[in-house]
């Protein structure tokens, strides 16, 4: 748990509105914004060769690798304000940093993954992992609020470079400390042993129904969550006016309802089931973005109504599609599962992230709607909108089986009698 709280640290100084911030910083041209902004999604298809890498290495030790190699890969980012070289060079040098973070984190969340399905017992995985994203919640809430306030100080006292740098070291420190807080964590003794994997656990996750099922959701649901998810900071940069304090304190809004509101999700799942609460997710996340046609400059009020509601649904939606592929998977096909399942939902996002951009050049740039006037990127939040309330429909198909695990928890605390037996 402490090693997630402090893995929240270093993605608030590594990604969001800080990848932003080197972007403008180092003067991206358009296209290179562009492949920046696809890198969260095409990194998901590395899931694949990592479930394969995960399975020869054992959940533990690939995660260890990858985890701690991937929080020291923007350590070279330091340097780039004191370097002497062109533009180019900076840039090239930054989408390196870049893609290999991405893609070496989407291996470690593999095989951390994995090691997590073979270490928490599927009785309480619901109720550890609930209380365990509240904490990380906690942390992302003043850990985006520190690098906004960093950046916007930076920004304005002409010192940018300064603060991009300072929050760079703040990153590989942290990340150093979550590398060896996981060394101190144990290999279950009734993992899988490593070893190279046949064919046949490779492809279970596509001839098992209920793990289709749960495939044909995520790529419903990424393909409709990508076409307006690169629009939203640029919405609230460019006409809300909101800068980076304030993006950062929408954001803070969001993990503090994750933080509240995932404990219950987890209870919730533990007694009914993740489904229910996929569903509930889903649908709360697809009526989202109809309270951003509502706000404008002058008025951010249905915002914070949004973050209440963006942060309580993306908590239980992420507890669902988290424990589903450990559900569903035996330990030897594990990690197969997590990366089908990403690597699904990484592909469909790209899809309708490029099938957005290519719809808000069809939008008109000005109009309305009751009388309330609206820009191209409203009518892109409404398509996603509609496009995620079909998706969740695919929830109602979704079948979980019973965990193989049976965990039996004493109702009261007495000697001889508190410890868990499976």
């Amino acid at each position: 748990m402490v090693e997630g709280a402090l893995a929240e640290l270093v993605g608030a100084c590594t990604s969001g509105g800080v990848l932003t911030a080197w972007a403008l910083y180092l003067e991206l041209p358009p296209v290179l914004i562009g492949l920046l902004g696809a890198l969260p999604f095409t990194a998901q298809l590395v899931h694949l060769p990592a479930s394969w890498f995960t399975r020869r290495l054992g959940g533990r030790r690939a995660a260890l690798w990858t985890i701690g190699i991937a929080r020291q890969s923007i350590l070279p980012l330091a340097c780039l304000p004191m370097l002497r070289a062109g533009l180019p060079v900076k840039q090239g040098i930054f989408l390196v940093c870049a893609s290999a973070n991405a893609a070496l984190s989407v291996a470690g969340n593999n095989a951390w993954t994995a090691w997590m399905g073979d270490l928490v017992p599927g009785a309480v995985r619901g109720r550890y992992f609930g209380r365990r994203s509240a904490i990380c919640a906690f942390a992302a809430t003043f850990a985006c609020l520190g690098a906004g306030i960093a950046l916007d100080r930076g920004r304005n006292h002409a010192q940018a470079g300064t603060a991009l740098c300072l929050l760079t070291l703040v990153a590989s420190a942290v990340g150093a400390i979550t590398t060896l807080l996981l060394r101190r964590q144990h290999e279950p003794k009734h993992a899988t042993p490593p070893r190279a994997a046949p064919l046949a656990e490779a492809l279970e996750p596509i001839r098992d129904a209920r793990a289709r099922s749960l495939l044909a959701f995520q790529l419903a649901w990424s393909a409709a969550g990508g076409i307006a998810a690169a629009f939203y900071p640029l919405h609230m940069i460019g006409n809300l006016r909101m800068g980076f304090v304030r993006m950062a304190l929408y954001t803070a809004a969001v993990a503090a309802f994750r933080m509240i509101s995932a404990p219950l999700w987890g209870q919730a799942m533990d007694r009914g089931g993740a489904r229910p609460v996929l569903l509930a997710s889903a649908v709360g996340l697809g009526l989202s973005p109809f309270l951003w046609i509502f706000a404008t400059g002058d008025r951010l009020w249905p915002l914070a109504i949004d973050a209440a509601l963006a942060g309580t649904a993306t908590a239980g939606l992420s507890l669902a599609t988290f424990s589903l592929p450990l559900a569903l998977s035996r330990p030897a096909s594990r990690s197969f599962y997590v990366g089908a399942l990403a690597a699904a939902g990484g592909l469909a996002a790209g899809v309708g992230s490029a099938a957005g951009g290519a719809l808000v050049k069809l939008f008109p740039d000005a109009w309305s709607l009751f009388g309330q006037p609206l820009v191209s990127a409203h009518a892109l939040f409404l398509a996603g909108a509609g496009a995620r309330l079909c998706a969740s429909a695919l929830a109602l198909r979704v079948d979980e089986r019973p965990g193989a695990e049976v965990v039996q928890l004493p109702r009261r605390a007495e000697p001889g009698r508190a410890k868990l037996s499976a």
